[in-house]
């Protein structure tokens, strides 16, 4: 059993606070009644172990969760190839590129490309 808790009758929703899509995701999750727990990784930046469950769940790679074209990512690194750790302390220190939404529902994980796809958890 991993760190994150999860539930089939809430969406855990980890999220940028400063993110367009991910308010909009919010207000489409509020405005379709579901549950939300919401995390967000600006104000309690996530833990090494939850950044690699999240990875796992999505089943990419933890570099994959990097938003390489962020502009927080460009102005203080290069584009390469990173170990795991190096990519978990790049997202801890700099919780802005990582990829999100996130949305958790019970088994399932998915990366929140629009607001919409929320509905797909």
């Amino acid at each position: 059993m991993g760190e994150i808790a999860t539930s089939d009758r809430q969406i855990t929703l980890f999220y940028n606070s400063k993110s367009v899509r991910a308010k909009q995701a919010i207000a489409y999750a509020e405005t379709e009644g579901f549950a939300l727990q919401k995390f967000d990784m600006l104000a309690a930046p996530l833990t090494g172990t939850q950044i690699a469950e999240l990875a796992g769940r999505l089943g990419v790679s933890i570099g994959d969760l990097v938003n390489q074209e962020h502009p927080a990512y460009t102005s203080k690194f290069e584009k390469g190839e990173f170990s795991d750790d190096d990519w978990i302390k790049m997202i801890r220190h700099n919780p802005e590129i990582m990829k999100q939404p996130i949305a958790i529902r019970g088994d399932r994980t998915i990366l929140v490309e629009t607001p919409t796809d929320i509905i797909k958890i």
